[in-house]
Formats: structure tokens, C-alpha cells, sequence
């Protein structure tokens, strides 16, 4: 259940997961045969892994991104967030609440239980991705649904895994992220900028309305371009969604893609997500690591000059007589 529109909660062992699943809960997958909605912005939170490497050699990393490619200009769809054939690191992440509003949580979860079907056309009514409005039946009261705002505003961004970007030209005028670890999924995306399309293995990802984000969302206030593609197969539906723009503040840049499958019986057969941000302007720009310092000494400090040692001179003293 949710206290946030589009996104559930559970509990378990004292850890925390949050995902978005596109509108209400369903009570029961096989009876519950709505179309699937999928509101862009969507976040989850786990277990932080402890002793996990965060760090990776860029430099090597970057030298095996980069291509030689044509002189072609970058679509201006990336104007701003990357430059050709410039690496950038990222970081794959989730967005963190504090621990104290999982007893909030908690409440509205044991209040939708109670009367699923209120619950769900009460969350499917509001803003996905944003704090349901206050309603007495959520089972808070006004106090403790202040004090969950409070605790929301207080939501932060947790990088789980560095990796690399590169924005590259393919065949002919189409482009393509590049990425390295776990957000590799966005690189089988081209983007074609005559139609303005992403092309997946799935299909084209149509442009949709332009994302304008206010604070209360999970990203916090943020605007970008999204990219939307949807079938039914007669076996199931699939979407997709991929969009990039810019964070509140002008340091950074976000990408997020989502892909869903559903079966005809409403079972999830893909679920994946993927939050990655990264700095704006060259902060982030990966370039040749500079000389250490005992190398820049060595190349800097003059030569030791060495003069020879003359010969030794012989001895004019005599010799002793026995």
C-alpha cells in the first residue's frame, strides 16, 4: 500500500522498498484488468549493501567508450546534459526517506487493507509520485500527516553503483547513451533526431509531453523530455518510458528509464528501473588523470650535475727502509 501515489511499501526484516507500479495496488492480479499506468518518475529503496566498490577506474573505462565518429553535431535534445564523445561519470540510485515514516507507512497500509476499494480510487484521483491529500481515512491524523510531510521533504538521493555515460553517434544521424554496469539497459536505445524517437528492441518510444515536476515529487522539482512506447500483444501489455532533464538547481542531470510487462492476467513479468544522475557542465566529464606528484617532480626538477673525481695522486713519500 502506499502513501504516495504510484508507489508501494513493504517491510521486512527492518528494510525498506519502495517501487512504483503505476497507479493503485491491485487487490487481486487475476481479477483486476485495468490498463497499466506508468507515471515516469518512480523510485525504490533497499538494503544498501555494505563493502560494496564505488569505484572504478574511469580513465580505462573512458578510453574503451570513446569511438572515432563523424564530425556531426549532438541532436539538441542533449544540449546541456552531454557533449559528444565526452565519458561522464553517474551514479546509478534510490531515493531515501527518513526511517521514521515507515510508521506512517505502516498505518495507511493497515487503513487501505481495511477498504481496498476506496483506497484505490481515492490514490488513483491524485498526483502520481507525490503524497496522497489528507483524508481520515488513510488512518492518520492531521498531526502524524504533517509530520509525514515533514519527513518526506527530508527524502534524499543514495548513489548505489557509479558507472559511465557517453553520448556517441551510431549509424547514419541516430545516437545512443552509452553506459557501462548496471544501467547498461539504456544503451540498446537509439535515438533518431528526424522523427525524434528512441528505438528500443521493443519498438519506437514516441515524445510525449515535456516533464515539469514540482518539489513534492520523489526527484523533487525537476524538467526534462520523456519518451513513451506501448503495445498490446494479445499476450500481454509492454511499456517503456525513457526521459532525461535537469534537477532543480542547475548541478544535475537525471536519466530514468522504466521498463513493464504484463501479463493478460495482470502478472508482472518486468519490472525494471533505473535512476541515474549525474553533474552538469564539465563537473562530471571524465578526462586523462593528471601526473602524480613523484612523476611531476621528476619531469620538473633539473638534473643533478656530477663532476668527476680526479685521479688519485701517487704518493711522493720514500719508502721506508727495513
Amino acid at each position: 500500500m502506499r502513501l504516495l501515489r504510484g508507489f508501494s511499501f513493504t517491510s521486512q526484516n527492518h528494510s525498506r522498498r519502495w517501487r512504483q507500479v503505476g497507479g493503485p495496488r491491485r487487490v487481486s492480479p487475476t481479477t483486476d484488468h485495468r490498463p497499466l499506468a506508468l507515471p515516469l518518475e518512480f523510485c525504490w529503496v533497499g538494503k544498501h549493501a555494505s563493502g560494496v566498490a564505488m569505484k572504478f577506474h574511469f580513465q580505462i573505462i573512458a578510453l574503451l567508450l570513446v569511438a572515432h565518429l563523424s564530425g556531426a553535431e549532438s541532436p539538441k535534445v542533449f544540449a546541456g546534459l552531454f557533449e559528444k564523445d565526452i565519458p561522464k561519470k553517474a551514479a546509478i540510485g534510490v531515493v531515501v526517506p527518513p526511517p521514521e515514516i515507515d510508521k506512517y507507512i505502516a498505518k495507511v497500509e493497515a487503513s487501505a487493507r481495511k477498504d481496498p476499494k476506496w483506497f484505490r480510487e481515492f490514490a488513483s484521483g491524485s498526483k502520481s509520485g507525490a503524497p496522497l491529500p489528507f483524508d481520515e481515512k488513510l488512518g492518520l491524523s492531521k498531526a502524524e500527516y504533517d509530520d509525514y510531510l515533514a519527513l518526506w521533504a527530508k527524502r534524499d538521493f543514495k548513489p548505489l553503483e557509479e558507472v559511465m555515460l557517453l553520448l556517441r553517434q551510431s549509424f547514419g544521424d541516430t545516437w545512443s547513451i552509452t553506459s557501462t554496469g548496471g544501467a547498461s539497459a539504456i544503451s540498446t536505445l537509439r535515438y533518431d533526431a528526424k522523427t525524434d524517437t528512441f528505438r528500443s528492441p521493443n519498438g519506437n518510444l514516441k515524445r510525449i509531453d515535456d516533464v515539469t515536476a514540482d518539489s513534492s515529487t520523489v526527484l523533487g522539482a525537476w524538467t526534462g523530455s520523456e519518451w513513451k512506447f506501448e503495445d498490446d500483444t494479445g499476450l500481454g501489455k509492454i511499456k517503456e518510458n525513457f526521459a532525461m532533464g535537469r534537477l532543480a538547481g542547475g548541478t544535475y542531470g537525471i536519466v530514468i528509464y522504466r521498463a513493464q510487462e504484463l501479463s493478460t492476467e495482470g502478472t508482472r513479468l518486468l519490472d525494471k528501473s533505473l535512476i541515474i544522475r549525474f553533474p552538469l557542465a564539465k563537473a562530471g566529464a571524465v578526462t586523462a588523470p593528471p601526473p602524480t606528484n613523484d612523476a611531476a617532480k621528476s619531469a620538473t626538477k633539473p638534473a643533478i650535475k656530477v663532476t668527476p673525481k680526479s685521479p688519485a695522486k701517487a704518493s711522493t713519500k720514500p719508502t721506508p727502509k727495513n
